[in-house]
């Protein structure tokens, strides 16, 4: 039910409106109506803001107006309706009469459910969009967010950290997954929409915009069904040649199409032919949102790797056994250390080393062995990435220290103070290295979610880097990152 709109339509309305409105706006925090107009004040959006309700009166400091007819002319650009499906045609109307260009309908009863009455909603609305010339987003949609203008106009949390990531979802609730992870992981977001139905504009048309916004860096994109495969592979494919594109894909089994269609009215696609046009297109296809945005933190964060060679650097053996396995099931290399790279890590490493690869150093590290390693294997031009295994063992170590009863002990002190130093300057070491080289650095730690505040995650996290909790998501990571390279290559 899709309309064919324009790919080059403008989508800025949406992301960044020099005001909006909030059509239906409740004083009853449990509603939708309530929670867009508190996230978007309480977030910091520092444009125009109105809000209506057919009784007026005055909700979280804001008059309300009676209709969006009594909004200012050319004072909003964006309106959010969360008002009954059968009043939304009357909302858009008078949306438009007041210049307002986009609109964000949260509503649902327009086909989610396949009825034919649903059905026939969503066709008036799409019909409606073409003759009022506004872009229309959702219905049955969660919000959007907008890091670069503080717009948070959406009814759940959370509002993510500012970053390159931009997330486009068909379900509102893996929206917010992406952009939970994003909070946790420091690495943030530019755009976010909740497409939900897709009635007016798809999943391909924000894909096409965001491929050409200079505040995304990478697109990640959660779909049930596809309207028009050919559109949507050329998309994927034109966006591909300009930015990375992670793609999850619902509805892969019997049951889960089922649950599609139920759920956004979406009809699954054959699953083998949809990942091979991915493929074809550039683009990465992750299993899950997690491992999604663990792939597209690694790849706004990183420069593609030139090659699959990937070096593990590790203060525990058994970290890079565990890595050494998944790597096998991998397109990546367990590279074989040349003559030169070994002589020269044998100058900075405990005699102790394991003499290969995983370069475990045997828990014999001193002050400088970490970052004087991590420096060396970076700016090898054999190796194309590297992995750091085991960070922040010793502060998890000095926490134990600092809570127990002899935590007053001078000597005791000093040395968690000197393990906490040493697991910043680990990350930071990553962070340098990274950035001067060239090369990509990811760390992995179970101690990123067991205990996010040690110093090791804690600090790769302030840098806007990724942290990943197993060996297994940072491998996938590298994968992403060596598939965009050789896309790049044979493109």
């Amino acid at each position: 039910m899709t309309l064919p709109f324009s790919q080059t339509a403008d989508l800025r309305p949406l992301f960044e409106p020099a005001g909006v409105v909030v059509a239906g706006a409740s004083s009853h925090p449990g509603k939708f109506g309530f929670a867009v107009l508190h996230n978007i004040i309480t977030c910091g959006y520092q444009g125009r803001v109105f809000a209506t309700n057919r009784n007026g009166g005055e909700l979280l400091g804001i008059e309300c107006l009676t209709s969006v007819a009594e909004v200012p002319a050319g004072q909003a650009d964006l309106v959010y309706v969360c008002v009954p499906a059968a009043a939304v045609a009357q909302v858009l109307r008078e949306a438009a009469s007041v210049g307002i260009r986009a609109a964000f309908i949260a509503s649902s009863g327009f086909g989610e459910g396949q009825d034919e009455q649903g059905a026939a909603h969503g066709l008036e609305l799409a019909t409606l969009a073409s003759e009022l010339g506004m872009v229309i987003a959702g219905p049955n949609g969660q919000g959007l967010v907008s890091t670069p203008v503080s717009l948070c106009a959406q009814f759940v949390g959370p509002f993510p950290p500012a970053g390159g990531v931009s997330i486009v979802s068909q379900s509102g609730n893996l929206a917010s997954g992406a952009m939970n992870y994003a909070t946790a992981s420091g690495v943030g977001v530019a755009r976010a929409i909740s497409a939900g139905n897709a009635t007016c504009l798809g999943v391909d048309d924000y894909i096409a915009w965001l491929a050409d916004d200079p505040a995304t860096t990478t697109i990640l994109a959660y779909l049930e069904g596809v309207a028009d495969a050919r559109r949507f592979y050329d998309t994927v494919k034109a966006a591909s040649a300009r930015k990375p594109v992670v793609v999850v894909k619902g509805g892969t089994s019997d049951d889960g199409a089922r649950a599609a269609a139920s759920h956004t009215g979406s009809l699954a696609t054959n699953d083998r032919i949809f990942d091979g046009m991915l493929r074809q297109a550039g683009a990465w296809r992750s299993p899950d949102i997690g491992a999604a945005f663990g792939a597209a933190a690694a790849l706004a964060v990183h420069q593609p790797m030139q090659g699959p060679n990937v070096a593990f650097l590790t203060t525990a053996g058994g970290w890079g056994v565990l890595t050494a396995d998944a790597m096998a099931q991998s397109p990546l290399q367990l590279m074989e250390l040349p003559d030169d790279l070994m002589a020269s890590l044998d100058e900075v490493l405990p005699p102790r080393w394991s003499q290969g690869n995983p370069i475990d150093v045997a828990g014999g590290e001193t002050r400088d062995t970490i970052p004087n390693a991590l420096h060396l294997l970076a700016a090898h031009p054999s190796v194309d990435g590297v992995l750091m295994l085991g960070m922040g063992i010793q502060s998890n170590t000095a926490a134990l220290m600092r809570g127990g009863q002899f935590s007053q002990l001078d000597d005791i002190d000093r040395i968690c103070s000197f393990h906490e130093r040493q697991d910043r300057r680990y990350a930071e070491a990553i962070v340098e290295a990274s950035a001067t080289t060239g090369t990509p650095i990811l760390a992995a730690t179970e101690l990123a979610l067991s205990n996010p505040g040690n110093p090791g995650p804690a600090t790769l996290r302030e840098h806007g880097h990724p942290c990943y909790t197993s060996p297994t998501d940072a491998v996938a990571a590298f994968a992403a990152l060596y598939a965009r390279g050789r896309h790049l290559r044979l493109s």
